[in-house]
């Protein structure tokens, strides 16, 4: 049984809001998985979308799973990544900052059977 994965990095979305999203599909199949990320209104949840179906692919290109339906989602990391700074203007020549936060997302999935 091997596990696969793929990484989305520098993804404009804060990685506590992520992270709400990557929680509700950890231990689904792949399929109901992409079936609640497509119904979910979060921007969080279509970046998650991506990666997980980038993870499906390399499962069924680089080792050869024939059978997509027996993958689950096994675990997805959400970090932090850089931020980007901007600053505002605000009362009696003050700026105050924005922070523009960015996360790296890994999404892991593995085969329910047994032998590959």
């Amino acid at each position: 049984m091997d596990d696969v994965k793929a990484v989305g990095k520098y993804l404009r979305v804060p990685a506590d809001k992520a992270r709400i999203m990557a929680r509700t599909v950890v231990g689904r199949p792949v399929e109901a998985a992409i079936n609640a990320l497509t119904l979910s209104p979060n921007k969080s949840s279509r970046l998650i979308l991506k990666v997980l179906r980038s993870a499906v692919a390399n499962a069924s290109e680089n080792k050869n799973f024939d059978d997509v339906d027996q993958l689950y989602v096994r675990s997805i990391f959400v970090d932090r990544g850089p931020m980007l700074k901007r600053y505002q203007p605000c009362a009696h020549g003050r700026a105050k900052p924005i922070l523009k936060r960015l996360s790296h997302i890994t999404v892991i999935v593995a085969s329910l059977g047994g032998d590959e």
